[in-house]
């Protein structure tokens, strides 16, 4: 992992590394955070990054939310409704994308995501049996900038966090981990939560060993891919 660069080097990490930078909820867009240290007072709904470059082990702290830790507004989506996130630009077309939610069961500011709470939404590797190949979750954000989300629409209404990530694996063995997290609140007149067997930590969702994670596209023999982490909860 980076952790210094010279100044001149910085364009080159931008076009390196991507994030999301916005998001389309209801109609409306609510800007994300773009830049490399976090900008005091912005009325955002996503938690800011401290910078771009990649998480390189499922158990690193930043993997809750690229280490950010709070927002200070959210945005208000029924249950039912599409989630979508943006990325301002995006490079590698080999990995899945993944999308998490967690119950704040109260207040944004005492919302940290540590507990075992999270469950995911949504999900795409591999389609096809060619590991070695652009068919990939991550090569649909490279096409579009964009993925898009349902929240069940069963959900129990409340303040949740959103998590969107993007695992890349272009290098042998050497996973990188893309993640962010707004602030969403939901509303409708769902009761459904998801159950233990759907619920999972970040971080730690899965064992750094995890074929999921530790992959050569290359030169390994697999010729399926399962995504990482616990089954997809639809409500």
């Amino acid at each position: 992992m980076l952790f210094s660069l010279p100044l001149f080097l910085a364009p080159a990490l931008v076009a390196a590394h991507g994030a999301v930078t916005s998001y389309e909820i209801g109609g409306k867009t609510y800007e994300g955070y773009q830049g490399f240290s976090p900008v005091a007072g912005a009325q955002i709904i996503q938690r800011q990054w401290p910078d771009y470059n990649p998480i390189m082990t499922v158990t690193d702290p930043k993997m809750t939310c690229n280490g950010g830790t709070s927002a200070p507004i959210a945005a208000e989506v029924a249950a039912g409704e599409n989630v979508t996130a943006i990325w301002a630009q995006w490079t590698h077309e080999q990995g899945p994308v993944t999308v998490y939610m967690y119950s704040c069961d109260g207040e944004f500011t005492a919302c940290d995501g540590k507990s075992k709470k999270w469950f995911k939404i949504d999900e795409m590797g591999l389609w096809g049996d060619v590991l070695n190949s652009n068919n990939w979750g991550t090569a649909l954000v490279y096409k579009n900038l964009k993925w898009s989300s349902k929240i069940p629409e069963t959900l129990k209404p409340g303040n949740y966090l959103i998590r969107h990530e993007l695992l890349a694996l272009h290098q042998a063995n050497t996973p990188q981990f893309y993640p962010e997290c707004a602030q969403i609140t939901v509303t409708g007149s769902g009761t459904a939560v998801p159950s233990g067997e759907y619920l999972t930590s970040i971080p730690a969702y899965a064992a750094q060993s995890d074929p999921g994670i530790m992959v050569d596209i290359y030169m390994g023999s697999a010729t399926s891919y399962k995504v990482p982490g616990p089954a997809v909860w639809t409500g």
